[in-house]
């Protein structure tokens, strides 16, 4: 089976990639019978010769690969027929933009593989990018925190040689003691929180934040039913609120009250209340100046975000009053943080971790059968057809192609 490592071919380029050099060299040690092709490419955060130093080859010619693996979409004249890929396809919410691009795999019976989609038995995800979107995201709500109140002038994460550097930039501010809240205990939150431990701000518990007041910055962390509650008052567990998010409604001004900065790393899902409005924006004694959306559901559950934000201009301002978006400058706007492609920007951290988990998880299954069913439970198309877990798509594919450009 040869394995060929693309390259990305969408732009805004993006220099992450599944596989470093090192971790192909781990796979070809454990896996002797795999061969491995990596594709020329002039903007991957890893160059051509960092693969050809370890050995691998590096080519222009990969019609001979039996699987692709990448990182973004990749675009329709850049699809072999009858191949494996693996890449986030953007497909699996019906996402209007990339019908075309799902209806065209199948035509070229292609089988589909997305990352998002590659789960454990219980349907959790296995591989992504998580830690480094709240790694980033955290760095960026304090950069942003700084701008704000012209306190400091951090560089963007960009232009920085990883996590240790962005830290090492971090702790060589002094903050004032301002009030951070961060929603969210799966990967994104804990990414965040990796960020907010390493600079040392300290962490308090969702009583002591909202009551006592600090003579130096804190945070806490803050999981579904602190942020939530039911309409009928009763208190239940997590599940309850997973099973019946329509049954709740948001808990979160409470934290508008006394938070300076929200980094928002939850998941939100169907039917799940809203968590911050434009009435509670609005309320004379909402305190929060700065939102760190990392999530980044754009008209989703945090009023302020209008729009996703870009990595070349990641902050805009919003008027509570009239629920628009202004200069951040604008004396009375909340500066908000929404890139909704914040592991771009730690391509080599990224890929590094990443390569990982999906060494981890998904190589061994080409080799022992898949005995755990993780192929079996990503693929999405097979044959020039959904696969029955994703039948979901059909009305999706079907519908004429009106597509958003």
């Amino acid at each position: 089976m040869t394995f060929g490592i693309i390259k990305e071919r969408k732009n805004p380029p993006d220099r992450r990639v599944v596989f470093t050099p090192e971790e192909l060299v781990r796979l070809q040690q454990q896996f002797p019978e795999a061969k491995i092709k990596v594709e020329a490419s002039d903007i991957r955060v890893f160059p051509d010769a960092a693969y050809q130093e370890v050995g691998l080859e590096v080519t222009t010619d990969m019609a001979d690969c039996d699987v692709f693996i990448g990182v973004k979409e990749v675009p329709i004249d850049a699809l072999i027929p009858n191949k494996k890929y693996f890449f986030f396809s953007h497909t699996i919410k019906k996402q209007p933009y990339n019908r075309k691009l799902l209806q065209a795999i199948l035509e070229k019976k292609i089988d589909l593989y997305d990352h998002e989609t590659i789960v454990d038995a219980q349907n959790r995800r296995l591989i992504g990018f998580g830690r480094y979107a709240g790694i980033v995201g955290a760095y960026n709500g304090l950069r942003g925190f700084g701008i704000k109140y012209e306190l400091f002038n951090l560089p963007k994460a960009e232009t920085l040689n990883g996590k240790a550097e962005l830290i090492a930039k971090l702790k060589r501010q002094t903050f004032p003691p301002i009030k951070i809240v961060l929603t969210g205990k799966g990967k994104v939150g804990m990414g965040a929180k990796e960020i907010l431990d390493s600079i040392k701000i300290k962490e308090v518990s969702v009583e002591n934040f909202l009551t006592k007041n600090y003579s130096e910055p804190v945070y806490t962390q803050i999981d579904v039913l602190d942020y939530n509650k039911r309409k009928d008052g009763k208190v239940l567990d997590n599940q309850d609120f997973y099973t019946n998010p329509s049954d709740y409604i948001s808990d979160f001004e409470r934290f508008t009250k006394v938070a300076d900065l929200f980094m928002a790393g939850h998941f939100y899902g169907n039917g799940s209340p809203y968590i911050l409005t434009q009435e509670m924006l609005k309320a004379s004694d909402c305190k929060i100046k700065v939102v760190a959306d990392i999530s980044c559901d754009v008209g989703g559950p945090i009023a302020c975000t209008l729009k996703a934000s870009t990595i070349a201009e990641p902050f805009f301002g919003y008027l509570p009053f009239e629920n628009k978006e202004v200069s951040y400058t604008h004396p009375g706007s909340i500066m908000v943080m929404s890139v909704d492609n914040l592991p771009c920007e730690l391509p080599k951290d990224a890929s590094e971790g990443f390569g990982e988990m999906f060494m981890e998880h998904v190589i061994p299954a080409f080799f022992n059968g898949d005995k755990d069913g993780i192929l079996q439970r990503a693929k999405i198309t097979e044959n020039g057809k959904l696969t029955p877990r994703f039948s979901y798509l059909q009305e999706y594919v079907d519908e004429s192609s009106k597509v958003l450009q």
